[in-house]
């Protein structure tokens, strides 16, 4: 839930381009766009899945500050979870766990569960978790549920367990119970799943406002985003997904594959979103369920999800229309209404069917966003009090910043050959771009390595 958006890289980028931007193009500076240049993105793949484009194996990337937890089989073991913290844990076949939160009587809390299966998992569409809160005494505050679908291929799913003080029976501070039931009829046998879990608390308005939710807002599709396509590739988790601003923006997927993106979008203002998958060359096939587009808030809340089948041809798939964010959004029963309740980070999760690999090849495949945020930011509502994680529940100039550059957290993969292409061009020398090019793959592996010796010493166990 800690926003690791690399801003400084976006500004570094920003005034060195400036600088260079007024410099003649020469020889030199051609041959280092030979070498640090952007790769080329073609119409589609082929059937074998010939393509430029790169990608990561890793099926999920947990926050490098996981701290590694396990769940009980009753309340009485339960483990604390600190809100504001993120853990790692798992879950094996048909079990249920207990985790225990400590909450005041004013704050609203907010315990996102993702469950993570097997890349090679056999999953069924009604397979996933189901996570609640409850309190003391055993009463639900919550209850939501988070499945694979009718596309039967197996990635992260998230659900969310939530106490609102609104609700009588859970108004009392104290101790409540995160309960989390794996549901698997037919999947990956006694293999255990992994779980992260990202407490969070919301603190009330200092004053009190409008308890309706508005019932106009602008729910028309508004024109689709256009432009020369920037590259930039996905996150594998929640923790190291991409910052992205309006716009257009290019990278591969492959068959089984789950990219994340961080989208700022600030009070009053709405997200759009479009993705869209090239066509292929190979000689028919068809696959249910392909390409999917998930939104979900910044407490990782389910906003909106839509899947689409594929058959070769170009394929996109567009979320509905949202409405703008508000804090009184919560105030109503419709789903995708009451989740855009507070600025922040919102996530686009897209996912490409593993069945995808048996006709269409392995790829990567080719696959566009749009992103549109419209409207003018808006004053906060006035909390009372700090959220955990502090400043979850704002947009500040340097996501902005990162919004518009597409950067990725410190640490994070990322791809910025298209900042690296401008730098050659632009004027520098073959020998200046070489040391920028070493300079930066360094500092990546030296962060990519740290990260996943954190990964592997808190992995859990079976």
């Amino acid at each position: 839930m800690r926003r690791r958006t690399a801003w400084w890289r976006a500004a570094v980028v920003g005034a060195v381009l400036s600088t260079v931007g007024t410099l003649p193009t020469s020889g030199a500076t051609a041959a280092a766009g030979v070498l640090v240049g952007s790769p080329t993105y073609g119409a589609g793949t082929s059937a074998r899945g010939d393509s430029a484009f790169a990608h990561d194996d890793s099926t999920f990337a947990y926050d490098e500050d996981d701290r590694p937890v396990d769940g009980a089989a009753t309340t009485a073991d339960a483990t604390a979870l600190k809100p504001g913290e993120t853990y790692r844990s798992s879950i094996r076949r048909n079990a249920t766990l207990y985790y225990r939160v400590e909450l005041d009587t004013t704050s609203t809390a907010y315990v996102p569960v993702t469950a993570v299966p097997p890349a090679e998992a056999k999953v069924a569409a009604t397979d996933g978790i189901k996570v609640s809160v409850q309190n003391a005494a055993g009463a639900p505050c919550s209850l939501t549920s988070a499945g694979f679908g009718a596309g039967l291929s197996p990635r992260p799913v998230t659900a969310l367990g939530m106490r609102e003080t609104s609700r009588a029976s859970c108004r009392a501070g104290g101790t409540y119970y995160v309960r989390v039931e794996r549901r698997d009829a037919t999947g990956s046998g006694s293999d255990a799943w992994g779980l992260e879990l990202a407490p969070v608390t919301e603190p009330p308005p200092a004053r009190t406002g409008p308890t309706k939710a508005p019932e106009v807002w602008n729910s028309a599709s508004p024109e689709a985003v256009t432009g020369e396509p920037r590259r930039r590739d996905g996150g594998a988790g929640f923790a190291t997904a991409r910052t992205l601003g309006q716009g257009v923006w290019r990278t591969g997927i492959a068959p089984g594959q789950t990219l994340f993106y961080r989208v700022p979008v600030d009070w009053g203002q709405q997200l759009y979103a479009t993705a869209e998958l090239d066509g292929s060359s190979a000689d028919g096939g068809y696959v249910s369920g392909a390409l999917g587009l998930s939104v979900y808030n910044p407490v990782r809340a389910d906003v909106d999800d839509v899947a689409r089948s594929y058959s070769g041809r170009p394929t996109a798939a567009a979320v509905d229309p949202l409405p703008p964010v508000a804090y009184r959004n919560r105030y109503t029963v419709i789903d995708k209404v009451r989740t855009m309740r507070f600025a922040g980070g919102y996530y686009l999760v897209v996912h490409l069917n593993g069945q995808m690999a048996d006709t269409f090849g392995q790829g990567p495949h080719g696959l566009t966003l749009r992103v549109r945020v419209s409207g003018t930011a808006q004053a906060a509502p006035g909390y009372s009090g700090r959220s955990a994680p502090r400043g979850l529940f704002e947009v500040t100039d340097q996501d902005r910043a990162a919004g518009a550059a597409g950067a990725a957290p410190d640490g994070a993969p990322g791809d910025d050959s298209g900042a690296m292409k401008a730098l050659a061009v632009g004027g520098i020398g073959t020998g200046t771009a070489l040391l920028v090019v070493l300079l930066v793959w360094t500092v990546t592996a030296r962060r990519r390595a740290s990260a996943q010796m954190r990964v592997s010493a808190q992995k859990p166990t079976a």
